[in-house]
C-alpha cells in the first residue's frame, strides 16, 4: 500500500493544473473541504493517516486568497495517487448529491 499527500487543490475545479489540480476539470469539484475529502476517503475504505489543517500547498502561495485552500491529508491506498484522486472526486460528487 502506498502513502501519499492529498491537497484539496488537487481536486478543486476552480483551479488550473498550473496551480495544482490533478484530476480532469470534468471530474473536479468546486472548493472541496478537508472534511469532505476525509469522508470520501473513509467511505472508500481507505485509511487516513494524518490531517494537517494549517498547511498550504506551495503552488498556491502566489494565488488570490479566495482561491487558497488550506490543509493536507496523508492517505494510505492500494491504488496509485491519480486513481485514488479520481475515486475521491467521484465520491465527493456522490456525497454532495445525497446532502441536497
Amino acid at each position: 500500500m502506498g502513502k501519499f499527500v492529498i491537497w484539496p487543490s488537487e481536486l478543486d475545479a476552480r483551479l488550473s493544473k498550473k496551480y495544482g489540480r490533478v484530476v480532469s476539470k470534468t471530474l473536479a469539484v468546486d472548493n472541496p473541504s478537508l472534511d469532505e475529502i476525509v469522508d470520501a476517503v473513509e467511505s472508500l475504505g481507505l485509511k487516513v493517516i494524518s490531517v494537517e489543517r494549517e498547511k498550504l500547498n506551495p503552488r498556491l502561495s502566489g494565488i488570490d486568497e479566495d482561491l487558497r485552500t488550506y490543509g493536507m491529508i496523508i492517505v494510505e491506498s492500494p491504488h496509485g495517487k491519480a486513481k485514488t484522486l479520481r475515486m475521491i472526486a467521484q465520491k465527493i460528487r456522490e456525497l454532495r448529491k445525497r446532502r441536497r
